[in-house]
């Protein structure tokens, strides 16, 4: 990935107009590859709400990209002013470039590039916690970036990511969470490390599963509870679900043979969080 940041002074503004500018190419770069995702502990965020919601939540953030609509809108601005007082570098494209970097037609007015912020199981820490939820190998970007969203709403704890899990900093996913990606502490561990966690977590410690004897309305969920969710085609594995306490089931009557996940997620979450919700 080119080094582009050492290029510029920090907190600079540059115009860029080519589409073959090494920024571009990284940004790019970004958008379409895990892989330098994962090298560069950067990723790419679409939109002005998502840069308001990055900065005010305290992120890193390498570059913001403006757009024309973006230079006379005042949200915009500040945007660019506070990142710039942090040490981004402010890029001020044309929409073609910007169209470039996202692959879209009808492209944002702002792009950020922030640094990625994630825990290992050893960060956790249940004490005072309201709930996590464990998602086992989830693979859809729109489910987990849904999920991440939704535990954000019940005012949840954050979510870990176990095993082979899909790129919670890819656009999709980061789109998905409208936001809330900046709110909800993220987390990723290996099976065994999740199985140790489970082991020891001091409140309820419930996953849904086909064979769950459970309604999932039943259970006491004691704080600070764990909600663990299994992959969207093969459910939990075996050595994963002894690790749960308590396997829940959502009732179904109809002709479908399952839910989907972030719904199924959703519905499990209001559900232990119910007596800690009311509308203000």
């Amino acid at each position: 990935m080119p080094q582009t940041g050492k290029l510029q002074k920090i907190g600079a503004v540059k115009q860029i107009t080519s589409h073959s500018n090494p920024i571009v190419k990284e940004i790019k770069g970004l958008v379409a590859q895990r892989k330098l995702r994962t090298q560069s502990g950067l990723f790419v965020a679409e939109g002005l709400k998502l840069a308001t919601d990055a900065l005010s939540a305290g992120w890193g953030v390498r570059y913001l990209a403006l757009g024309p609509e973006a230079r006379d809108n005042p949200a915009a601005q500040k945007a660019a002013a506070t990142a710039k007082a942090r040490g981004a570098l402010i890029l001020e494209v044309s929409t073609a470039v910007m169209s470039a970097m996202t692959r879209k037609d009808n492209p944002q007015m702002v792009v950020g590039v922030y640094e990625q912020n994630i825990l290992s199981a050893r960060d956790i820490d249940p004490q005072g916690t309201t709930v996590w939820v464990a998602l086992d190998r989830v693979r859809d970007p729109g489910n987990l970036g849904t999920i991440i969203r939704t535990v954000d709403a019940v005012g949840g704890s954050g979510v870990m990511l176990v095993g082979d899990c899909t790129d919670p900093f890819a656009v999709e996913a980061v789109r998905a969470t409208m936001g809330s990606l900046f709110h909800v502490p993220l987390a990723k561990m290996t099976k065994e490390e999740f199985k140790a966690l489970a082991k020891d977590w001091p409140g309820t410690v419930a996953a849904t599963h086909l064979k769950g004897s459970v309604d999932y309305r039943t259970p006491d969920y004691k704080q600070p509870a764990l909600l663990v969710m299994g992959n969207e085609q093969k459910g939990l594995e075996d050595d994963t679900a002894a690790a749960c306490r308590t396997l829940i089931r959502i009732p179904q009557v109809g002709e479908a043979d399952s839910l989907n996940l972030a719904v199924a997620t959703g519905i499990s979450l209001y559900e232990i969080r119910r007596n800690h919700l009311e509308l203000s």
